[in-house]
């Protein structure tokens, strides 16, 4: 496996796989689905990110703009796995990993690569328990598609998502001066 991360010893997991349906701590009904076809929940996507709070944005992700939303969905979407919480009809989180290569060709051997995570959960949706979910079926859903190792990268001071990063396995592999990147192994 070629890594250019330090990644830990021990695989982390198993997950559960999407599709499922859970009750979040608001006692609202909340669908979790993988997008095989990306495009076909694009429209949704763009529309969640359109409402997401600019203060909460991370590392310049997600733009402002519906325009340069739709414009960085469709540049990962080809190649990107993608996870949708939805309540009703909204969508209301967003994870996604996008390969970590220059080599396209790279990404049919999904093991053989690193991808990175990104998530996001509306704020009239967050601390319900919904980013857990969403980040442990799309892990499942990964490992089911041969992917065994995911990195990111958080801002030093975010605790709420440090921790539930640790929680479902993922570890600290370094530091910048702003950002913490941590790891996972997946079974």
């Amino acid at each position: 496996m070629v890594g250019t991360r330090p990644y830990p010893d021990e695989p982390a997991g198993p997950f559960p796989s999407p599709p499922t349906t859970f009750e979040d701590r608001e006692e609202r009904t909340i669908e979790l689905t993988a997008e095989a076809d990306f495009e076909d929940a694009l429209d949704d996507v763009v529309d969640m990110y359109a409402h997401f709070d600019p203060t909460d944005r991370a590392q310049g992700i997600p733009p402002t703009g519906e325009s340069r939303i739709r414009n960085w969905l469709e540049t990962i979407a080809d190649e990107s796995v993608n996870v949708v919480a939805r309540h009703g009809e909204d969508v209301v989180a967003h994870a996604t990993l996008v390969p970590d290569t220059d080599d396209p060709s790279s990404i049919e051997d999904r093991g053989d690569i690193e991808w990175e995570l990104a998530i996001f959960v509306l704020q009239d949706y967050q601390r319900a328990g919904i980013g857990t979910k969403l980040l442990e079926h799309l892990l499942g859903h990964a490992s089911d598609i041969g992917i065994e190792q995911v990195w990111l990268t958080v801002e030093r001071w975010n605790n709420p998502a440090i921790a539930l990063y640790e929680r479902v396995g993922f570890e600290s592999t370094g530091t910048e001066s702003f950002e913490q990147e941590m790891a996972i192994q997946l079974e």
